[in-house]
């Protein structure tokens, strides 16, 4: 599976951005997807993550009830909608799919295909 995260942007506090994650090369829509984090000298962290279907979903304590991850297996795509963003929210965003993992998870270990990273920033 190929993944290709696109989106990114800088945008002011407060405001919404939307990213997606295009899959190509396999059966991107029988597994779990997620989107992690990472920003400078941190370590990759685990934003929202659903279900091969996209009926199950769990997300960092973070960014509960202001993101939502959601995918579109006919599209062969995955989104992330951020809203009322916030500085600390600066990061580059990674999309992963899984290649053996059917449910939600937040384990990165569990994620077999990375995108390239769409970066983020917001600024106050």
């Amino acid at each position: 599976v190929q993944l290709q995260a696109s989106g990114g942007g800088l945008v002011q506090a407060g405001k919404s951005l939307r990213l997606s994650c295009a899959a190509s090369g396999g059966i991107f829509g029988s597994y779990a997807m997620g989107w992690f984090r990472q920003s400078p000298g941190k370590e990759r962290d685990f934003v929202a993550g659903t279900d091969w279907s996209g009926t199950s979903t769990r997300y960092a304590d973070s960014v509960k009830g202001r993101f939502t991850i959601s995918r579109d297996n006919a599209k062969n795509t995955g989104y992330l909608q951020m809203n009322n963003l916030k500085v600390e929210d600066t990061a580059v965003y990674y999309c992963a799919s899984s290649g053996g993992v059917y449910t939600a998870t937040a384990n990165i270990d569990e994620y077999d295909y990375w995108g390239q990273g769409t970066l983020v920033t917001v600024s106050s």
